[in-house]
């Protein structure tokens, strides 16, 4: 009798529940993205979403969080606010090719006007998967660009590293996927929301 007086008051009570409670979700490659994320108390939207992939394995699936969205890249890399890129590990990957695949992958890329602003932050964020060693398959790694304060590196949700303040950096971060010379032109055009995400 007390169960399913239990029962109907909870029946009762969730109905009640705000829409936003439940966070929307969205997949790629296996991996489940918030379409919304909050950093430095701003709200932002999943602008893109897809699969890393080298050679035929999955690798990683990533995605960018901005105020707005914008499907070109110039329309990401200049706006204002707060930014995330998030990355989900699908495979186990050696740390230090991870950080070099980065750092190769930034420094192709960056402009030649923003490049000497870009070393200090290259050789931190080179630094910070040298000494993980190892980035597990299931491991959400992410980058905030926070105004006023720099680029905080996390692992999991907790912060690691030192905070890079140069936005250079986070430019130069960002035109890994985004740039001239990207990772991947279909995950390019993914992320840019111009494409079916990655299976």
């Amino acid at each position: 009798m007390r169960r399913a007086f239990l029962s109907t008051l909870l029946a009762l009570a969730l109905p009640t529940l705000p829409l936003g409670a439940l966070a929307e979700t969205v997949e790629a490659g296996g991996a489940k993205f918030d379409t919304t994320a909050e950093v430095a108390g701003q709200k932002l939207v999943l602008n893109g979403l897809g699969v890393r992939y080298k050679a035929i394995f999955k690798v990683y699936t990533v995605g960018f969080y901005f105020k707005q969205k914008a499907d070109t890249p110039d329309g990401l890399i200049k706006q204002d606010g707060p930014k995330r890129v998030l990355l989900k590990m699908l495979r186990d990957v050696d740390g230090k090719d991870l950080g070099k695949a980065f750092t190769d992958g930034m420094q192709k890329n960056a402009l030649p006007e923003e490049r000497a602003k870009t070393i200090n932050g290259i050789f931190k964020f080179g630094q910070i998967f040298n000494d993980m060693k190892k980035a597990p398959s299931g491991a959400a790694i992410g980058i905030d660009w926070i105004p006023g304060t720099g680029a905080q590196v996390f692992v999991d949700y907790k912060p690691v590293g030192e905070v890079i303040p140069e936005p250079e950096f986070f430019n130069a971060l960002l035109r890994i996927w985004l740039g001239e010379k990207p990772a991947d032109d279909d995950l390019k055009n993914q992320l840019l929301g111009k494409e079916k995400r990655g299976r």
